[in-house]
C-alpha cells in the first residue's frame, strides 16, 4: 500500500442537474476519501458539447455544496484541457498505438458490437476517421475494493477503442484517464454503469507508463424498472431545501450507519459521523430501488463478479 495520502474525486458530466443517484456517487467518493484523511476534488466534464444542459454545470456545484460536499482545490474544467488531450494523442501517434478507422457504427453491430480491427494496418488518414487506441496489452480484469476481482469480456478487453470520435471530440476513455492522472488521483470510487470501461482505462494507463489507481464501483439506485436512476431516464433534481433527509436516504443506501436523532444534527455533523463511520464492507453489492419506492428492492444481477456489454 502507497503511503501517499489518498485522493478523490467526483466528476459529473453537466448534462442535468444532480439527482439521487448521483448523491450516492458524490457522497460516496466524498467519504471514503475523508475517511482516509485524504482530499476530495471535482471534475466538470464538459468535453460533449451536444449533451450539456446550459446552467447544469453552475447548478451541480451549488448542489454539492447544499449537501455539505466541499471539494479541495479548483474545479477541473475537461473544456479548458483539450491541449493536454492533444499532446496524449500525439503521443500515442508516435508511439505506433493508435490508428485510423473509418468503419460504420452499423457496421460494428452488425458485427455483434465488438470491432475487428478492420482498419488496423490499412494506414488510413485522418478524413472522417476516428482514432483508435492499438490494444498492445489488453487488460482482462481488475480488483474492486467492494467486489473483488471482476473478469472483462474477452471481446472487449482486446477491442481497438475509440479515443478521439469522427466527430473531432475527444472520447471519454482519454479524457478521465488523463485527467486523473494529472490530478493524481489515486482512488476512483463511482457507480458500477462504469464497470465495463475500466479494463479500457487501466490498459490506457498501462500504456502511458503511469500508475493505476484503486477503484470501488458502488450500488445503483434504479426504478422500478430496473433502470438507473439518470439524466437521460429524467431522474428528478435533488431538492432544494434541507438536504439532510436525502443525505440519510443515501447513508441508508450505502449500508452506512446513521443516528436514530439524526434530525437533531446539522448537515455539518451527520457528514463528520458518517466519515468517522465509513466502512466498505457495510456497502451492498446489488442494485436496489431507491428508498422512497414501495416496491420491495431487489438486485439486477450486479453482483456477478463478470464485466459484461
Amino acid at each position: 500500500m502507497s503511503n501517499l495520502p489518498c485522493i478523490g474525486r467526483f466528476a459529473p458530466s453537466p448534462s442535468g442537474e444532480l439527482h439521487f443517484g448521483s448523491l450516492i456517487a458524490a457522497t460516496g467518493s466524498y467519504l471514503s476519501a475523508r475517511a482516509q484523511q485524504g482530499r476530495w476534488l471535482v471534475r466538470i466534464e464538459d468535453i460533449d458539447p451536444p449533451r450539456e444542459v446550459p446552467g447544469a454545470a453552475s447548478r451541480i456545484l451549488q448542489q454539492l455544496e447544499q449537501y455539505g460536499l466541499h471539494w479541495d482545490g479548483e474545479v477541473l474544467w475537461q473544456s479548458q484541457r483539450h491541449e493536454a488531450y492533444r499532446e496524449a494523442l500525439n503521443w500515442l501517434r508516435e508511439q505506433r498505438q493508435s490508428y485510423f478507422c473509418t468503419c460504420t457504427r452499423s457496421r460494428i453491430q452488425q458485427l455483434g458490437g465488438f470491432y475487428d480491427g478492420h482498419c488496423r494496418d490499412l494506414q488510413l488518414g485522418s478524413h472522417h476517421a476516428a482514432l483508435r487506441l492499438r490494444q498492445h496489452t489488453p487488460v482482462y480484469g481488475f480488483d474492486d475494493r467492494l467486489r473483488g476481482h471482476l473478469v472483462a469480456d474477452t471481446r472487449l478487453a482486446e477491442e481497438d477503442f475509440i479515443i478521439h470520435r469522427r466527430d473531432g471530440l475527444f472520447a471519454y476513455n482519454l479524457a478521465v484517464v488523463v485527467d486523473d492522472h494529472f490530478q493524481g488521483v489515486s482512488e476512483i470510487v463511482r457507480g458500477a454503469d462504469l464497470i465495463e470501461p475500466t479494463v479500457r482505462q487501466v490498459a490506457l494507463y498501462q500504456q502511458f507508463g503511469w500508475p493505476v489507481p484503486a477503484y470501488l464501483h458502488l450500488p445503483l439506485a434504479v426504478n422500478t424498472d430496473g433502470n438507473k436512476l439518470s439524466k437521460q431516464n429524467h431522474a428528478p433534481a435533488l431538492p432544494a431545501g434541507d438536504a439532510r433527509p436525502l443525505l440519510v436516504q443515501a447513508l441508508n443506501f450505502l449500508g452506512q450507519p446513521v443516528s436514530e436523532g439524526w434530525q437533531d444534527e446539522s448537515l455539518e455533523t451527520l457528514l463528520k459521523q458518517a466519515v468517522a463511520r465509513w466502512n466498505i464492507r457495510l456497502i451492498p453489492q446489488e442494485n436496489a430501488l431507491k428508498p422512497d419506492e414501495t416496491t420491495t428492492p431487489f438486485s439486477n444481477g450486479s453482483q456477478q463478479a463478470m464485466i459484461s456489454r
